[in-house]
């Protein structure tokens, strides 16, 4: 009986460093997710902004029009593909730009993927110019009825497909109605704030 009594015991005593060790690595665990989502909501903005830009990215001027007609465009490089069937791209507006509403409400648009010769067009169009259409040259699309700008890598005249809420941003999806294609023109790359090109390795 004394035996069988030591083996509960026993057995109890084992049980209870078990839930001691497994509520101790609970309570590691507990800390770990605390200090990861501490440093998740604690994010800097302006440290957020920094390693974000060290992704590099091409560079886009999406433009429409006006329900009166007038030409709207601004620089992004927020644009991305996002399906092959159907056709569907994207790109984001901050909630602060002048032209958000504009985009938002317009059936169509056209996104201008730019070229390395582009540069001063792209930050022309990144300012807040009270017109920065003066002396542009543009073309009228054919499906799109929207500006697209000669010495683009590609043009993709675009249908609104849908508008997402994004925190800060807007996210508006464009199904590709049209595509214009020049070919093998070098891209314009940016990359920790300013402007580049790409370079190949040699193999």
């Amino acid at each position: 009986m004394k035996e069988t009594g030591s083996a509960r015991n026993g057995e109890q005593a084992i049980t209870a460093r078990d839930e001691y060790r497994l509520d101790e690595s609970a309570r590691t665990d507990a800390a770990q997710d605390s200090v990861l989502e501490h440093a998740a909501t604690g994010t800097n903005v302006a440290g957020l902004r920094t390693a974000l830009g060290s992704y590099a990215t091409g560079v886009c001027i999406v433009t429409t029009t006006t329900a009166e007609g007038a030409p709207i465009g601004l620089t992004v490089n927020s644009f991305n593909s996002v399906s092959l069937e159907p056709p569907l791209v994207l790109f984001s507006l901050a909630l602060r730009a002048m032209s958000l509403p504009i985009f938002q409400q317009a059936e169509h648009f056209a996104i201008n993927l730019l070229s390395r010769k582009q540069t001063a067009l792209s930050q022309r169009f990144a300012k807040p110019l009270a017109d920065r259409w003066a002396g542009v040259a543009y073309q009228t699309g054919r499906d799109s009825g929207c500006p697209l700008l000669p010495d683009s890598l590609a043009v993709f005249e675009c249908a609104r497909h849908a508008v997402h809420e994004g925190g800060d941003h807007i996210i508006i999806v464009g199904e590709v109605r049209r595509l214009h294609w020049t070919g093998n023109a070098e891209p314009l790359v940016y990359l920790r704030g300013q402007y580049g090109h790409f370079q190949p390795e040699s193999d």
